[in-house]
């Protein structure tokens, strides 16, 4: 991209109030096309946000050796799922994407050399939620991987340069799970968890109010409990990504926060 088309954008962006940064558990690629009590839980959401100049978001769902960021004018709707009603692959969330914003991303991570996505998209941990927040599509969205070698601290660094997203007018949202443990799931249970799952996501709030950023990253030594609520990494990291652009002046609210299906939470939260 030519340097001075990229100042352009950075100066349009210019500084704008700090925005806030959420955290939303996604749950099952449906919320996009079913109303329930989470969707409303993520519509309302919308309604008490800034209006964002562009989203930044960090999905479970882009795993990659590397870091990297989608970098096209026109991301396409990636349906990464099976087994699912026809009308779920029927959506299309036509928001555009940034490649000024992708560059901008790139420029200010030092922690590692970023790359210049230009083949995936928008994943459903993105637009499933985003559908319910901005409905029109009509804001910027990018994308930023996970890097799947990496330990959760590494992640919890690189997200704290992005700090300075915040204060030009991007959105920046994690969308995992806190607890997410697909093996364990009881479609029969519906609106209640096991009582693993329970404890761990109560021990996760509990340690995100008191700002110890420290066991949330060292999750694994948690006991029993987090282990079975956590087997595995990606739901959790966009966690730690939201976590990490907390200032000591950012206030924390918790929303949807329920079990669903035994082993899932829905727990979602906002910082500033």
């Amino acid at each position: 991209m030519n340097l001075n088309k990229l100042k352009l954008f950075t100066d349009q962006l210019g500084k704008t109030e700090t925005m806030p940064v959420l955290f939303v558990g996604h749950g099952s690629p449906m919320n996009a096309i079913e109303q329930n009590e989470f969707t409303a839980g993520w519509q309302s959401k919308s309604k008490s946000l800034p209006t964002p100049k562009a989203i930044l978001c960090i999905s479970a769902h882009w795993e990659t050796k590397g870091t990297f960021v989608t970098a096209m004018d026109l991301p396409p709707t990636i349906h990464d799922f099976g087994g699912f009603p026809q009308a779920l692959f029927d959506v299309q969330y036509p928001a555009p994407g940034s490649p000024e914003l992708a560059e901008e991303t790139k420029r200010i991570i030092l922690k590692t050399e970023v790359g210049l996505d230009n083949n995936w998209g928008l994943d459903h941990g993105t637009w499933s939620v985003l559908k319910r927040f901005y409905p029109e599509a009509d804001i910027p969205v990018i994308q930023l991987s996970l890097d799947y070698y990496r330990e959760p601290q590494y992640h919890y660094e690189l997200a704290r340069e992005l700090q300075a997203l915040r204060n030009k007018g991007i959105l920046i949202i994690g969308s995992g799970n806190m607890v997410h443990n697909l093996r364990a799931l009881d479609w029969g249970r519906a609106n209640t968890g096991y009582d693993w799952a329970l404890e761990a996501n109560e021990k996760f709030k509990q340690l995100i109010m008191q700002n110890d950023h420290q066991q949330l990253t060292g999750y694994k030594k948690l006991g029993s409990a987090v282990q079975m609520a956590v087997p595995t990494p990606e739901h959790f990291l966009p966690l730690l990504y939201a976590l990490a652009l907390k200032s000591e002046k950012d206030e924390i609210s918790f929303f949807n926060d329920k079990p669903v299906m035994g082993s899932l939470t829905m727990t979602s939260l906002q910082i500033g």
